[in-house]
């Protein structure tokens, strides 16, 4: 999930970036007769710039130490996402999975039974004691 964020704020800075750069060469493009236009489109952009940048490490920060009510919510969007993402298997498959699992257990009971049992058998044997 980091990596989705910080792709999207690198997004974010690029296009602030290149608003900045298009400001400029639009300011610089066009002949103005007063510098003061042209510094007031500079100022603008650099504005602009800074202020993408402030909101680029405030949205930073409050990744990196994210409140109680904002880690409650990250979980559950999470949740809902991979919930998203599940394949439910159809009846059939259901029934054929449960019919596998009921099998394996009745004989890895019977292997633990008899493993069991052989122990057992070993040790009554080897310590003469009756149970």
């Amino acid at each position: 999930m980091a990596n989705k964020d910080r792709n999207k704020r690198s997004a974010r800075k690029a296009r602030a970036e290149e608003r900045a750069r298009v400001e400029a060469a639009r300011a610089a493009s066009v002949p103005e007769d007063s510098e003061k236009a042209i510094a007031k489109s500079e100022k603008a952009a650099a504005k602009a710039a800074a202020k993408a940048e402030k909101k680029a490490a405030k949205e930073e920060r409050a990744r990196e130490h994210p409140g109680p009510l904002r880690r409650v919510r990250n979980y559950f969007g999470a949740v809902r996402s991979e919930m998203r993402r599940v394949v439910w298997p159809s009846k059939s498959e259901l029934k054929s999975y449960s019919v596998a699992i009921i099998a394996m257990l009745i004989v890895f009971g019977i292997v633990i039974w008899l493993v069991d049992t052989g122990v057992v058998a070993a040790l009554v044997g080897y310590t003469g004691l009756r149970g």
